[in-house]
């Protein structure tokens, strides 16, 4: 069962790059890290020679700041400019996105950054490099995706919660103790522990997705160290756990609609089709020509799920859509591949798993069975399409969780705290545009700095608008905060 919203599925149609730090250093410098040569993984190749890496230990509990520690993994691209102005650290988003396997791919898109800033990222608690969770195996993972995520009848419910109950039973198993110390807030204070370690006065920070979660959560706990801030395809700080589904499928929903459109469909007329398609395909799953693998009803909504998110992915989604509508599930299956992080030899990566252990740990609300019941008829009234799968994943994500949420909603007021820059994409389907609002408004008069792009996909920064690119960039480099409100078109 994977939840929907993740930065990263942007990057799953390519390789990407993962790093550990190797034996050995060669750049010990005023951090106090040992920097070294980054090493390939079974995920991936070694990133160049421009990558170092390193591990900065923090405490396991913060609350025991002398206890027991654990290990992050970063990465880091020095600055290629004379006039360095510290180091930028970035958060992919997830939660449960590995940083160091990311940043060098993400490098390009930011490029003109790198000549003022080193470019650095890390692992968080629970992630990859850093103490990274594992909760299932690679043919257990295979043999979950025939659990029905919008079960119809009570042995399809029974089977739903009993996978989501082993899920963490199996997270528990693996991460032990970690367990209760992976949330959003354990992490932004590993980030100010990174900024002292990196020797900069103020935290520079570029938070993507579930990374604007967690840039606001830092400015709440450390205002006075916030130095310069920007958030891209916002998480709603305001909204729970019902509340974040919900601007899912509002999200989801608006993107298909743009899709719809762009191919000159009703937009009503094509969701009614599309449904009708996923309930075929619930009855039925259709073949894929892959031995063992059927596309089930999750699957088909998986890979519709992974070209929304880019609008360069808008034709690949057609032509998966037509190939399912005529009995052929094996272009969809390609692209929930994708989405769910499987390689051609049947290896799943993590990156779900540390999702969960980390919002889990954050949401303490954990809907019912009977309230979620109550719950699906607007669910599916935002989406047909959608609705249903967010609507019972409210129930079944935290299902007989092992450990206790820890809040409702996360706190992101940040009195006193310098400009933070709050990018929203109005066609945003993960991270629908409401999210920058309320996020800006959250963070308190003179410190949130609302930028609007009218455009498509997950995220603004690099999706093409030279004015939010240039309003970013002149923020980050010079310090020149936009007007409040501006709107690039």
């Amino acid at each position: 069962m994977t939840r929907l919203v993740r930065w990263t599925a942007l990057a799953a149609a390519s390789a990407l790059l993962a790093a550990g730090c190797s034996g050995g250093s060669s750049d010990d410098d005023k951090s106090g890290l040992s920097w070294g040569r980054c090493k390939a993984t079974a995920d991936g190749p070694a990133p160049s020679s421009e990558w170092q890496c390193a591990t900065v230990q923090v405490p396991l509990d913060w609350s025991k700041p002398d206890g027991e520690t654990i290990g992050l993994g970063l990465i880091r691209a020095k600055a290629r400019g004379d006039d360095r102005l510290g180091s930028l650290l970035f958060n992919f988003g997830g939660p449960g996105a590995s940083g160091v396997s990311m940043m060098p791919s993400y490098a390009p898109t930011v490029s003109s950054l790198r000549e003022r800033y080193d470019l650095v990222s890390w692992d968080p608690r629970g992630v990859g490099a850093s103490e990274g969770v594992r909760c299932r195996g690679d043919k257990e993972i295979q043999a979950a995706e025939a659990v029905d995520v919008t079960p119809d009848t009570p042995t399809e419910e029974k089977a739903y919660f009993e996978d989501a109950a082993d899920f963490g039973k199996g997270c528990q198993k693996d991460a032990g103790k970690l367990m209760a110390h992976v949330s959003t807030a354990d992490s932004a204070r590993d980030m100010d522990r990174i900024r002292e370690v990196l020797g900069d006065d103020r935290m520079n920070y570029f938070g993507i997705s579930y990374g604007t979660e967690l840039g606001g959560t830092y400015a709440h706990l450390f205002p006075k160290k916030v130095g310069r801030v920007t958030l891209d395809a916002v998480v709603d700080p305001t909204a729970d756990t019902v509340g974040h589904a919900q601007n899912q499928a509002r999200g989801f929903q608006r993107a298909l609609n743009g899709y719809l459109r762009s191919t000159g469909q009703d937009p009503e007329d094509g969701t009614r089709k599309i449904a009708d398609l996923l309930q075929r395909i619930d009855t039925r799953p259709l073949p894929t020509g892959a031995p063992g693998r059927e596309l089930t009803q999750t699957l088909a909504v998986t890979g519709i799920i992974l070209p929304l998110y880019s609008k360069d992915s808008w034709p690949t989604l057609t032509s998966a859509l037509k190939a399912a509508e005529a009995g052929d599930g094996s272009e969809l299956l390609v692209l929930a591949d994708r989405y769910n992080e499987r390689d051609p030899s049947g290896r799943y990566g993590t990156t779900t798993h540390s999702q969960r252990v980390i919002s889990c740990l954050d949401d303490r609300q954990r809907p019912t069975v009977a309230e979620t019941r109550k719950l699906l008829p607007r669910f599916e009234k935002i989406s047909p399409v959608f609705g249903r799968f967010l609507g019972w994943d409210t129930a079944g994500w935290c299902h007989d969780w092992p450990v206790p949420g820890q809040h409702d909603t996360p706190e992101v007021s940040a009195p006193g705290a310098a400009p933070v820059l709050v990018v929203g994409n109005t066609g945003d389907p993960a991270t629908p545009y409401e999210g920058a609002l309320r996020m800006a408004g959250e963070l308190g008069k003179g410190v949130g700095v609302l930028l609007t792009w009218r455009g498509e996909g997950h995220g603004a920064y690099g999706s093409g608008s030279d004015c939010v690119d240039s309003a970013v960039d002149a923020y980050l480099l010079d310090g020149s905060v936009p007007k409040n409100g501006k709107v690039c078109s």
